[in-house]
């Protein structure tokens, strides 16, 4: 595996790592190739390694993903995360530091998008105190998981799931090494 396709790789993992929060998943096509010639042309003018400027524009192309996927929902970004990292009913405190811990993003921050969801009736709290979503919030979820999924899937199938898999240890590895480094300032 040459240079420029791990760092295509790494690009397109990036994306797959923000949908992760965002609940989409790629699935790669079965031969790992470029479905478009944009796709090809992209891959073959790749840079040569991995930097945070490619790092920085692949989260840059989830946002715009994410925002057309939200479109219509009434739900910013830090919504859809909160509501979306919920899944089975979870303990208020646990799930806001749970987010907190995945996003960077500060407790108040993640109970201020929290109890907006409660407000919007697309959460609730469960008779033992818990958290879950309601029917709407659940419809939300799948609406934005399938529009925001088929433009992800797209973006992955243009990569080999080997390079995909290098480009997730490699970001996981990066990402786990800057959260030590932010831990000691």
């Amino acid at each position: 595996m040459n240079s420029r396709t791990t760092a295509v790789g790494a690009a397109v993992s990036v994306i797959g790592a923000a949908l992760l929060l965002a609940g989409c998943g790629g699935t790669p096509a079965e031969d790992g190739s470029p479905t478009s010639s944009i796709a090809a042309t992209q891959f073959a003018s790749a840079p040569a390694t991995l930097t945070p400027s490619i790092i920085g524009q692949a989260e840059k192309h989830h946002t715009a993903v994410l925002a057309r996927a939200l479109t219509g929902t009434t739900l910013d970004e830090k919504q859809w995360i909160v509501l979306n990292q919920v899944g089975e009913p979870v303990e208020r405190a646990a799930h806001i530091n749970r987010v907190a811990g995945l996003t960077r993003w500060s407790p108040a921050e993640v109970e201020t998008a929290l109890d907006a969801l409660l407000a919007k009736a697309l959460l609730t709290n469960t008779p033992d105190g818990r958290l879950e979503p309601t029917a709407a919030g659940t419809a939300v979820v799948s609406r934005v998981r399938a529009e925001s999924g088929a433009i992800v899937n797209a973006a992955y199938s243009a990569v080999a799931p080997e390079d995909l898999a290098t480009a997730a240890r490699v970001l996981t590895a990066i990402t786990a090494r800057m959260g030590q480094e932010l831990a000691h300032g």
